[in-house]
């Protein structure tokens, strides 16, 4: 229960909530706190110094006397002491004694002209008075002091009304706060756990499953991409069964000549020479197929290991291109296609691996004849300023434009019918773009419905300087 990102989260934002609410609570209380305080300290303060200012410019033996029933008639508490602490004047204060004696020390600040505050505590009641002594000082000098004395019940009282009110709003925030933060905590962690569900039935081979959430932050940018990644599993999935059924077909196809004609030549159920000279034929059409086959695979596989090691050196791209054509001429003269080779600006040597790139220009050819039946092919190679562009053009039935994303993946064959009339399991593009790719070149493809297909590579002109600094 600890580990789930409701309570994780929920816990997160309540902690943060106390860490801000206590201390905002403290200083409420700490500034009502002293408001009242403050108050208290300027009333006593004014009456004392009042009655301190009387005494000392009307020092007469009637005056306490009349001191004291003027402050019983406001209902003020004070007492007065003489210049040697002792108290001479009590008005209605029940702790303190007439003729009792102050501390030493407050009559030695008293003297120098100091104030006294003080708060003292009733020991029978446990009430609390504020205190504030002002000196009585006249032309003779130094004569005593007066304390005005307040009690601090009042202020006591409001101020625990203040705090039981800071409490209450504090609990009422703080439940408030817990449930905003468990729907808060809900709506976050749902996603997260709906995306779960949905991660584990992929993981167990359900690749239908997709999230349902259209938020455009994080959450729906991570949805969409679990839903991408079902999307391509689940084409990769259906690629790779199609792949092993049309492997297993091309490989029994094979497989299969091999194995029927060659029992008629052992038997000898040919009746002439002439028709065991054709099945020797087929025999070896069909051996030549089945050993590209496993070729491209062979490939693909050391593709996928990273064993693909490239032999660079110094070649004219224009004589591996007419070796490629010239490699595939028998199969466009058979289909009665002209192949055009065009050259544009000055030509240069480059650091290549020319057997790679060989293979490349001839898949790339084979296609392009495979699949055009009328026409012609055209094969373009410009020597620009920074780069190398090849075309490689034909006029056959094109490629549908919802395909082009995806024909450079591994397994995937336009139009399955097609494919398995002309031949090709999928794996050549894909070998085609890899070597391009490892060579640091780039390829991409446009292709229009029975208009044709265009394969573009471009690939950057080697430095003799660069390729030097490498070698040392």
């Amino acid at each position: 229960m600890s580990n789930r990102i409701v309570v994780k989260l929920g816990g997160t934002i309540i902690l943060l909530f106390l860490i801000v609410l206590l201390p905002v609570g403290f200083v409420i209380e700490r500034v009502f706190s002293g408001f009242y305080m403050n108050e208290a300290r300027s009333q006593i303060g004014q009456s004392s110094s009042h009655y301190a200012q009387v005494l000392s410019e009307m020092m007469t033996p009637g005056i306490f006397p009349m001191i004291a029933m003027m402050a019983d008639f406001s209902q003020i508490k004070l007492y007065i002491v003489d210049n040697h602490g002792q108290i001479i004047v009590n008005s209605g204060i029940t702790n303190v004694k007439k003729g009792g004696i102050v501390p030493v020390e407050e009559i030695s600040a008293l003297a120098q002209g100091e104030t006294i505050e003080k708060v003292s505590v009733e020991s029978s009641s446990g009430e609390r008075f504020l205190v504030s002594g002002t000196p009585i000082v006249n032309e003779q000098g130094f004569y005593g002091g007066v304390y005005v004395i307040t009690s601090l019940e009042g202020i006591d009282q409001s101020l625990q009304k203040v705090r039981s009110m800071l409490l209450l709003a504090g609990f009422g925030t703080f439940f408030l706060a817990l449930g905003f933060t468990y729907i808060i905590s809900k709506k976050l962690s749902s996603p997260l756990i709906q995306m779960e569900k949905a991660a584990r039935k992929i993981a167990i081979g359900d690749l239908d499953t997709r999230v349902r959430l259209t938020t455009r932050d994080e959450m729906g940018s991570l949805a969409h991409a679990i839903n991408d990644l079902a999307f391509d599993l689940q084409r990769y999935r259906d690629q790779r069964r199609e792949f092993f059924a049309n492997i297993s077909h091309e490989l029994r196809t094979p497989i299969t000549y091999l194995e029927g004609y060659s029992k008629v030549l052992k038997e000898r159920l040919y009746q002439s020479p002439e028709e065991a000279e054709k099945y020797l034929d087929i025999i070896h059409e069909e051996s030549v197929r089945l050993s590209r086959m496993i070729g491209d695979l062979f490939d693909l596989s050391k593709m996928d290991e990273g064993k693909i090691s490239l032999q660079r050196e110094w070649i004219d791209l224009t004589e591996v291109l007419e070796g490629a054509i010239n490699k595939t001429s028998i199969q466009a003269k058979e289909k009665r296609l002209d192949v055009h080779f065009h050259i544009y600006g000055e030509s240069a040597l480059v650091y290549y691996d020319g057997n790679k790139l060989t293979q490349v220009f001839i898949n790339l050819l084979d296609n392009a004849i495979r699949y055009t039946d009328t026409g012609s092919i055209s094969v373009d190679l410009w020597y620009e300023k920074k780069k190398i562009r090849i075309t490689i053009k034909d006029t056959g039935m094109g490629i549908p434009e919802i395909e082009l994303p995806y024909i450079f993946d591994r397994f995937y064959r336009v139009e399955k019918s097609r494919s398995r009339q002309y031949g090709g399991t999928g794996l050549g593009l894909a070998i085609v773009k890899n070597l391009v790719e490892l060579q640091g070149g780039n390829i991409r493809v446009t292709s229009i419905v029975s208009k044709g297909t265009c394969f573009e590579l471009t690939f950057p002109l080697t430095d003799m300087k660069n390729i030097k600094e490498e070698d040392k």
